[in-house]
């Protein structure tokens, strides 16, 4: 098995980045690391998005049955962290757009996208790892995310996927 050039650690023949130093190996494939910047405003519009359905989704089951609560019954006081009816919305939205698209709408208009360190297109089980992070516990994923690695620009759950974001 190859080796990474700059760390010495054991890397997959088509790995485009070392999955332990964020070097680039020098593979055929050259990926271009997507901006925080440019990943955020792809969120930001995703988010947009997803406010303006599930309001009128909640408009439409209040009109339907008036006394009905939107609620998910888990604690709100977790910091950083929240399981609320919305964020599961938010989790299906992004396993299905980027399962089968490796994009959602945000990153299609940013022209981002995701995909395994080899520059393939993740699978479900890696797009449903790296979307918990982004649904459920962004404010952690982020933070430790640009401590821990912030050569390959990788969220701690894209790093726990195998996933990186790239300009498409």
């Amino acid at each position: 098995m190859p080796q990474c050039k700059n760390c010495g650690a054991e890397i997959s023949e088509d790995a485009a980045y070392c999955p332990k130093c964020g070097s680039p190996t020098g593979s055929v494939v050259e990926l271009r690391l997507a901006f925080w910047g440019e990943r955020f405003v792809a969120w930001l519009i995703d988010i947009l998005i997803l406010v303006a359905a599930i309001g009128i989704l909640r408009f439409f089951v209040w009109a339907a049955w008036p006394g009905y609560a939107w609620t998910s019954g888990l604690p709100r006081w977790i910091p950083f962290v929240d399981f609320g009816t919305s964020n599961v919305v938010y989790f299906v939205y992004w396993m299905l757009m980027e399962s089968v698209y490796s994009q959602s709408i945000g990153k299609m208009i940013m022209r981002i996208k995701v995909t395994r360190l080899d520059g393939k297109p993740p699978n479900v089980g890696q797009v449903a790892i790296e979307s918990v992070g982004k649904a459920f516990l962004l404010p952690i994923d982020c933070i430790l995310g640009w401590i821990l690695y912030p050569r390959k620009r990788q969220r701690i759950f894209n790093y726990l996927s195998g996933t990186i974001v790239v300009k498409s």
